[in-house]
């Protein structure tokens, strides 16, 4: 018995595509990822290679696969470095700072635009707080010493004008931290903010109708559809931040700070340029970086592992 033609036409259109098929028919999608493709590789992937250097004694000369094989010896010496636990610390510090006070910023700031009703109001304030982020650490590192400085910085002329006595913002060890923390703040919040307001723009704006013409004010209006409408943006960006809390902000750091406030400021990646490039401890500076990288890979799996398991959308 022969089986209909009709049935015979329906297997195979149920069959799913072979991997060519797909690749031909997004081909032109496929183009446009390459870029991204090739740099990631370039600047990403091949670059592990050097970790290497990490578990062997490093010689220029030698190159990698000649140096001589150490193993864990760098990592020992690391751990018995008190200099070390102190970066460490710092790094913890900083980036816990700029967690707990500049995370929640950016979707206050956008909660706060979307109620706005005058539309060159809102994009007259979103033009003038996300400039900032387009100007480099280095000029932004001199504004700050023009603006802070404890000689002829404007702050402090202005304290003094007051009968005050000048603040070192940038020399104190008990202020040096907030500092850093405030200027990271400044600099960032308004393109943080676009994120959230992007994702503000696609709520139904007749829930929020829905929510008046059922008496709700304003705040309710916030807490029960603009916050759920946007936690998995929130998390997500959450779980990325979390997943990066070993990066404290070198290029900041590193335009502001001195051996004045080293005990407070120095974190792993200025101590990585220090042992690696003045010091040529390459070796030692590629534990340091693999060390942390590993601490940094281990908070996101983690974060988003629990994202997952509490029923949210994780990164992957």
């Amino acid at each position: 018995m022969s089986v209909p033609m009709t049935t015979i036409t329906r297997k195979r259109q149920l069959r799913k595509p072979t991997f060519w098929k797909r690749f031909l028919a997004n081909r032109y999608l496929y183009a446009m990822l390459l870029p991204a493709l090739v740099y990631y590789t370039v600047f990403h992937y091949v670059p592990m290679y050097g970790a290497l250097i990490a578990f062997k004694q490093f010689s220029i000369t030698k190159g990698i696969m000649g140096s001589p094989w150490v193993g864990f010896q760098h990592f020992t010496y690391l751990f018995e470095l008190e200099k070390f636990w102190q970066v460490f610390w710092n790094t913890i510090v900083i980036s816990l700072y700029r967690l707990i006070f500049g995370f929640p910023l950016p979707l206050i700031v956008a909660i706060l635009l979307n109620e706005a009703r005058k539309i060159m109001f809102k994009r007259t304030v979103q033009t003038i707080i996300y400039l900032p982020h387009f100007i480099s650490w280095v000029i932004m590192g001199g504004l700050l010493i023009s603006l802070l400085s404890t000689d002829q910085g404007a702050v402090n002329n202005a304290v003094r004008s007051l009968s005050g006595e000048p603040i070192g913002f940038l020399t104190d060890e008990r202020i040096f931290r907030s500092t850093l923390v405030g200027s990271m703040i400044w600099k960032e919040f308004g393109w943080n903010t676009i994120i959230y307001m992007a994702a503000l723009a696609g709520l139904n704006p007749q829930l929020y109708e829905a929510a008046v013409m059922d008496g709700a004010n304003r705040w309710r209006r916030i807490w029960h559809i603009t916050l759920p409408g946007i936690r998995g943006t929130i998390i997500i960006l959450f779980i990325l931040r979390i997943g990066s809390l070993m990066e404290a902000g070198f290029e900041q750091i590193f335009v502001l700070y001195h051996p004045g406030v080293y005990r407070v400021a120095d974190i792993i990646d200025t101590y990585v340029y220090r042992i690696g490039l003045t010091e040529g401890r390459y070796s030692l500076a590629a534990a340091v970086g693999l060390f942390k990288s590993a601490i940094n890979f281990t908070l996101l799996i983690v974060a988003n592992w629990l994202s997952r398991a509490l029923g949210e959308q994780g990164v992957y």
